[in-house]
């Protein structure tokens, strides 16, 4: 059966709040395995966009309230929050909690803090609640195709969730890429270190850009060639890839790499700093994660600092003023593109 059921009380067997697009597509990769799934949004135009648009892949519960949608999911009920990391999923659980039952279990599958998935798994335990912080890595294409998932919690949660997790995710060697980490926040301190070595993957890829951009005088399509040559072999991986990918764009309107023109800005959502601050507040050593973490707050900072039409002038720019005296050139600011050649989407 595929479609949209409206008002059926306890048929989903899983649900999914916040359908931006990696609610969107982690509702779609659980209907596709054959799950029928309640679906609620802040807003219901986006719940109806989703089951205009993807209907035919599996079977969804549509609801408009939060209580139709708590109302529609088969018992253990087994809720999924995919909001934005903070304030909006304290808010959503604050909704939830009155509505569900012991027993119930309640997913954070943001960019949580991990001691802020503690508090709420402890919060959530006094209700007779159990409160799952799970990681998921692979964007929004592994959210639809098979993410790797860490979900922490207590191990009886895990009991009932894990099978359907394992069933959603990617698969190495017929292997679902999903297991159990620990206990209350585990799952996103997993995530976070997980990203902290992402941070510290695209810092050294940073860093050979510049050697051989500064070092060899090598052109964005000749640096591109090497990478590309790199991921055949023993580096093969994403971000290998998409940096080779990066390298080789030319922007269309200038006809030059797409490095060159871009602004060298990459913000974070915050997995990077955590993994920074707990390394030091182990006593570990991070240094390629810090150097990532700094580069990226620098450039984000440094073209604030350029907003203004008198400052945003090109590094290009900034060597011919100095040879010619100081003359005025008012351009867009452009980096060297290092920031942009090495920041993965969703890190």
């Amino acid at each position: 059966m595929s479609g949209a059921a409206v008002g059926q009380v306890g048929v989903a067997e899983i649900g999914v709040t916040g359908l931006a697009v990696m609610g969107r597509n982690l509702a779609r990769n659980f209907a596709r395995h054959g799950y029928t799934v309640a679906l609620h949004n802040r807003s219901f135009a986006k719940t109806q966009s989703l089951v205009a648009d993807h209907g035919d892949e599996g079977t969804f519960v549509a609801s408009e309230t939060m209580a139709d949608f708590v109302a529609s999911l088969a018992r253990p009920r087994k809720v999924v929050v995919m909001v934005k990391a903070g304030g909006p999923t304290d808010a959503v659980i604050d909704e939830l909690v009155p509505l569900l039952d012991e027993g119930d279990i309640v997913i954070d599958a943001g960019n949580a803090h991990f001691p802020d998935t503690r508090r709420r798994e402890e919060a959530l335990r006094a209700h007779g609640l159990h409160f799952v912080g799970s990681g998921v890595s692979g964007g929004e294409e592994g959210a639809l195709n098979g993410p790797s998932i860490m979900p922490g919690g207590s191990r009886e949660s895990y009991a009932v969730l894990g099978p359907i997790l394992e069933d959603i995710s990617a698969k190495v060697d017929g292997v679902p890429c999903c297991t159990y980490v620990g206990s209350d926040g585990a799952g996103h301190f997993v995530k976070m270190v997980h990203n902290g070595i992402e941070y510290a993957d695209m810092q050294l890829i940073a860093e050979a850009y510049d050697l051989l951009k500064q070092g060899l005088g090598a052109s964005a399509g000749e640096i591109a060639e090497i990478f590309a040559e790199w991921n055949t072999g023993d580096l093969e991986s994403f971000l290998i890839e998409i940096t080779a990918d990066v390298l080789a764009h030319v922007d269309a309107a200038t006809g030059l790499a797409f490095v060159a023109v871009v602004l060298d800005q990459a913000a974070q959502k915050g997995t990077g700093r955590g993994a920074v601050q707990n390394a030091l507040d182990l006593g570990g050593s991070g240094t390629s994660r810090t150097a990532r973490r700094s580069s990226r707050t620098c450039g984000w900072r440094c073209t604030r600092r350029r907003s203004s039409p008198t400052r945003r002038v090109s590094t290009r720019s900034r060597r011919r003023r100095r040879s010619s005296g100081g003359t005025s050139i008012a351009v867009r600011w452009r980096g060297s593109g290092a920031a942009a050649a090495s920041s993965a989407p969703g890190s």
